[in-house]
């Protein structure tokens, strides 16, 4: 493991990351979903791809890498591409899960690898939208400090930036992005997804031109019992890549 400080918006993060086989040709940058970080990601993918460099890296305010401003998506992606500079990292291939998944579009790589990935918007439940409702009117009241019997999961216990970074990015609908990019598109989904159920893998789809979508038994981690298929599919994919050159 590494750490880089990247200087940002007048900001310091010190960003972790940890690079394999580093003699390989070809790199791969794996980034990881909201509250999670590379470990995971490791644990993964790490046994496969011998002919690819990988690397893992922890996104800013998660695993080892600090965040002390509040960031949008495209700020998570900027703070990436100065890391690959560093690193002399080409975009060959970008591999991201769920919230790693927007940040990983906005590269534009040459091979785009969205794993349950993040980024179309789905409507929230009549029970998520009630609380959100109940906690706007206790705030009018003064009442705000009952938030955390209202926020997400994934914000509780989160420092002030990284919650402003979470409402930041949370509800982003990223449809025009995914019309936009123009590389080759690699879509692994799980089929009992709720975080991002598969109806948003099969928009996405239809709005990428050149994508392929693959599903697999399991939830929004399914990635991790099916590490090699999602390996050797990505495999092919860049080989297709090299063909057509």
């Amino acid at each position: 493991m590494a750490i880089k400080s990247i200087q940002f918006n007048q900001h310091t993060l010190d960003i972790s990351y940890e690079i394999l086989n580093p003699d390989a040709p070809v790199d791969l940058i794996i980034l990881h979903g909201w509250g999670s970080n590379k470990n995971l990601m490791k644990q993964s993918f790490s046994p496969y791809m011998d002919a690819f460099r990988h690397i893992y890296i922890d996104l800013p305010g998660f695993g080892n890498s600090t965040c002390n401003l509040a960031l949008e998506t495209k700020d998570y992606a900027r703070v990436v591409e100065l890391l690959m500079i560093h690193l002399n990292a080409s975009k060959n291939i970008i591999l991201g899960h769920s919230f790693g998944g927007k940040v990983a579009l906005l590269l534009e790589p040459q091979v785009l690898v969205l794993v349950s990935s993040a980024g179309i918007y789905v409507q929230k439940s009549l029970k998520v939208r009630t609380k959100i409702a109940i906690f706007k009117f206790l705030k009018l009241f003064g009442l705000a400090k009952f938030r955390e019997f209202f926020i997400a999961k994934d914000a509780k216990k989160l420092s002030e930036p990284m919650y402003q970074t979470f409402k930041n990015v949370v509800n982003e609908d990223f449809s025009h992005e995914f019309a936009r990019y123009g590389g080759k598109a690699l879509l692994c989904w799980g089929e009992s997804d709720t975080a991002t159920p598969l109806e948003s893998a099969k928009k996405i789809k239809s709005l990428i031109k050149d994508s392929t979508l693959i599903t697999y038994d399991g939830d929004h981690y399914f990635f991790m019992n099916h590490a090699k298929d999602i390996a050797q599919n990505i495999e092919n994919t860049f080989l297709k890549i090299l063909e057509h050159k």
